[in-house]
């Protein structure tokens, strides 16, 4: 008799939990977002549905999970990061709300998610025209590069942009 799906993850987590986290911990050096990646890697391997018995190399696995979302992970921090800097550049009259900043910070991470597989060119030029309001021959002169260019960037990001809504 085959043990119910839910048994064989109880299983899998504490045969590979301890190990995991240790990995993870020596990568962060900090156990709170430590014990945060190793959460978020078995709820990932729960939302993909794998069956347990199914992975060969179970911690080779589990730490190609985990190294994504370490990326992911200071990623979002580097964009939080230019985020304060550039509201701590505003005048107090102009700067956003509490609730306002959360909603801003939480709109740029699904943008930056959804532009990840693009290139830093493209992402820029998304950037430039959207958070900084320059005109495509602005954005042209900033990153050395034709409008024409500019304006196919702006396509395929707006493209990648539209198509990870769809994701949703």
């Amino acid at each position: 008799m085959q043990p119910p799906p839910s048994s064989k993850l109880a299983f899998f987590f504490s045969d590979h939990h301890r190990w995991l986290l240790h990995h993870i911990q020596q990568r962060l050096r900090n156990h709170a977002d430590a014990e945060d990646t190793a959460a978020d890697t078995f709820c990932q391997l729960l939302s993909a549905r794998v069956d347990p018995d199914s992975i060969e190399q179970p911690r080779a696995y589990l730490s190609t999970i985990a190294r994504r979302l370490i990326y992911d992970r200071h990623r979002r921090r580097k964009l939080e990061l230019a985020y304060l800097e550039r509201l701590s550049a505003l005048p107090e009259a102009l700067a956003p709300s509490p609730e306002e900043q959360l909603l801003l910070l939480e709109a740029l991470v699904a943008i930056d998610r959804a532009l990840g597989d693009l290139p830093q060119v493209v992402k820029a030029t998304f950037l430039y025209s959207q958070l900084d309001g320059l005109s495509y021959v602005a954005i042209a002169q900033q990153l050395g590069i034709s409008e024409r260019t500019v304006s196919r960037y702006m396509k395929q990001a707006l493209r990648q942009c539209y198509l990870s809504e769809l994701a949703l």
